[in-house]
């Protein structure tokens, strides 16, 4: 996995003044990277414009699990479709995929990590800037069951901690446990031995916020794998349109600068009276090519304006994606929390 510098859209910045404050530099410094536009590439400007998506359009999903529990598979089925049968470890992979829903652009980038844990601090970092996590184990496995237990726990311990020592003028504030889209998948389900009962874990996930929910899916049947990303989307409140049955599937080519194809103007100013049916119709979404890894450096940046952000308005009530709505109006921030 190559961590050098990136020149995707998150890593590309110009140099400016440093401001006074820390605080301030983080998000003016964030300001910076996300002026620039979606991709593995600067886009040039012109007729892609209008496919660079607004900043609070921007997510991050975190695939986390055990090992050989089937997290890459369901990342396959969720970008194409596919299913491979052969097993190879995964260290890290990283995905991006744009949607054009109603009028507008959204973009999520997808990391799948790995289920061997060779590297704490950059899984911490995941569990910092991500937006929403799928956490999957096997029906066939306790084990792995249990530690996606552990996962949950650690996401909303580090969380919560960050955002106590994010505080802004260096105080301490009171912990406050956030609300984190968060989805146990239970792979495997085709498996005739299960060592794990859907009513136990769905027990469990009743033990929790309401962000948090079950669904039983097997990614080699390719059963409920749509309904795995749908509940995703529906607890943290983003479009349906996001999940693989329910949008359009377009091919890019390979160093296209713009993958989306064209909005359709009669459309723009009907967005919101089109039926369900014209909805699912419109609605479309390409993963896009030769997408490479943000840096380290951008990560800690992302982790450190997110960390500044939950520390100042953190809720027990509210969603971890609802600073990122309530302040839509700054394009300095994208995948906020």
């Amino acid at each position: 996995m190559n961590f050098s510098l990136c020149t995707s859209w998150f890593c590309t910045k110009t140099e400016q003044e440093k401001p006074a404050n820390n605080h301030s530099a983080a998000n003016n410094e964030y300001q910076a990277v996300v002026t620039t536009g979606p991709g593995p590439s600067p886009v040039s400007s012109g007729s892609c414009d209008d496919v660079m998506p607004p900043s609070k359009n921007c997510f991050r999903l975190i695939m986390l699990g055990s090992a050989r529990t089937g997290k890459t598979c369901l990342v396959s089925r969720f970008l194409g479709g596919k299913f491979h049968e052969n097993y190879t470890p995964t260290i890290e992979d990283f995905h991006r995929k744009l949607y054009r829903i109603r009028g507008e652009i959204y973009q999520l980038d997808i990391l799948d990590t790995s289920g061997n844990h060779p590297f704490p601090a950059m899984r911490r970092l995941s569990f910092l800037t991500g937006d929403l996590f799928v956490i999957v184990f096997s029906m066939d496995s306790r084990e792995t069951f249990e530690e996606a237990i552990r996962l949950r726990e650690q996401i909303i311990e580090t969380k919560v901690n960050a955002g106590a020592a994010g505080s802004s003028g260096g105080l301490t504030r009171k912990k406050v446990q956030p609300r984190i889209p968060m989805i146990f998948a239970g792979n495997k389900s085709d498996k005739e031995m299960k060592t794990v009962t859907p009513d136990e874990v769905q027990a469990y996930c009743d033990t929790q916020d309401s962000c948090c929910t079950f669904v039983e899916t097997s990614a080699k049947k390719n059963f409920q794998v749509d309904e795995v990303f749908y509940q995703l989307f529906a607890v943290a409140n983003l479009p349906g349109e996001m999940a693989p049955n329910h949008h359009k599937r377009i091919s890019a080519s390979f160093g296209a600068p713009c993958p989306l194809p064209p909005p359709n103007p009669s459309h723009l100013s009907k967005k919101y009276h089109l039926s369900v049916k014209r909805r699912l119709s419109d609605a479309c979404g390409v993963v896009a090519p030769n997408v490479r890894r943000p840096s380290i450096r951008t990560d800690l940046m992302i982790m450190r304006t997110k960390t500044y952000n939950c520390g100042e308005g953190g809720s027990a009530h509210s969603s971890p994606l609802n600073w990122r709505r309530n302040n839509s109006g700054n394009n300095g921030s994208c995948v906020l929390q």
